[in-house]
């Protein structure tokens, strides 16, 4: 029997690439939803994942709201039909002409942005009600990732303030709880709790002068769990469908698993106890320290130093790796390796049988 993650013609995938296991993405859609009581509850974010296939099996399972961080991501879902995209990124300089672009090419998409300060709402509210459109907005809050967003004793003032613009319509807040990453769950739990009470202050203030009922986004993916005790909220995961090393030790109550890899393969056998591999600084996310990849099939594997085209390996004992044998590895952190790769190759039953675009990865499809 072979591992889940080998692949028999592995000699028609060059090294180092990215792999996908559609069956294991499908699973992990499916634990999430689970996890979220409905489809309708969530609002996966798709920057880690960047493939039209992947959010099209997203939309197979029913769900019908993304969220996602670059233009070429929210053009790639309006592509492929997604109901409603939100940019859960402020959109500054020429940003904000190409959100109207899309806003405009794809009619049938409902587009959303986040704002934070009043200057942003302006300049978006005039561009918008020149073409006589209403840009749909969401109000950042910072409740602790302090990144970007208003604070939410403030977030009352911005949403009196947009009330005149003519351009623009809040339609919800955001709130990204990425600093609540407690290994412990009950730690978790109450941290979630006490930022989410800086939320629910806001809906309150704001609900004592609007009518108008707000969508809430809130929560990754060490922090949804969370929140799927609150009624009302949308979740943002988005490395829930490939999951890496880094969440699966950080978040073990977390069911997800592993459904993309990196391969890479022995070009240089130094000693018998080291080898060198061709996966680089630019074949997996380097962010990290050493090691930044976990090798299921050489778990004694210790990566020892990386440079942009190479990692050498050291082994406890002598190793029997042979030049060209092939490791397949875990990244610690998917999303930026994701988008090293131009491509993704997809195998179903341990045999390749296609390949997928990383369409998103670049900065710009058509817009």
């Amino acid at each position: 029997m072979m591992d889940w993650y080998q692949v028999n013609n592995i000699t028609k995938i060059d090294s180092p690439s990215l792999i996908v296991y559609p069956h294991r993405v499908k699973e992990n859609i499916d634990r999430l939803i689970t996890m979220a009581g409905s489809s309708n509850n969530v609002r996966p974010h798709v920057k880690t994942n960047k493939m039209a296939e992947v959010c099209s099996l997203l939309l197979q399972a029913g769900i019908n709201k993304f969220k996602c961080a670059t233009i070429a991501e929210a053009e790639m879902l309006a592509e492929i039909d997604a109901p409603d995209v939100l940019l859960a990124y402020q959109p500054v300089g020429p940003k904000a002409d190409r959100l109207l672009q899309l806003v405009m090419n794809f009619p049938d998409t409902r587009f959303s942005c986040i704002i934070d300060n009043p200057h942003t709402a302006s300049i978006l509210s005039e561009l918008f009600a020149s073409h006589q459109l209403i840009v749909n907005t969401f109000i950042d809050l910072n409740i602790g990732m302090n990144r970007s967003g208003i604070l939410p004793e403030k977030a009352l003032a911005l949403y009196k303030a947009c009330q005149s613009l003519s351009g623009l319509q809040i339609i919800g807040l955001h709130a990204y709880d990425g600093h609540i990453r407690d290994t412990d769950l009950n730690l978790r739990n109450q941290r979630s709790d006490d930022a989410f009470a800086r939320v629910t202050q806001v809906i309150k203030e704001i609900a004592a002068i609007s009518p108008e009922s707000l969508q809430i986004v809130i929560g990754g993916s060490p922090s949804f769990p969370t929140h799927t005790k609150r009624k009302g909220v949308q979740y943002s995961p988005g490395t829930f469908v490939f999951w890496d090393w880094g969440y699966k030790h950080l978040v073990p109550d977390e069911p997800f698993e592993y459904a993309a890899l990196v391969i890479t393969r022995v070009i240089s056998v130094i000693d018998e106890q080291t080898v060198c591999t061709d996966l680089g600084h630019k074949s997996v996310a380097a962010e990290n320290p050493l090691p930044r990849v976990h090798f299921l099939n050489a778990p004694d594997a210790t990566p020892i130093s990386q440079s942009e085209e190479h990692l050498v390996l050291k082994f406890p004992g002598k190793t029997n790796w042979q030049v060209g044998d092939v490791l397949y590895g875990v990244p610690v952190h998917i999303c930026p390796t994701v988008a090293l790769y131009d491509t993704a190759v997809i195998v179903e039953n341990n045999e390749v049988v296609n390949n997928w675009k990383v369409i998103a990865r670049t900065r710009k499809i058509s817009i």
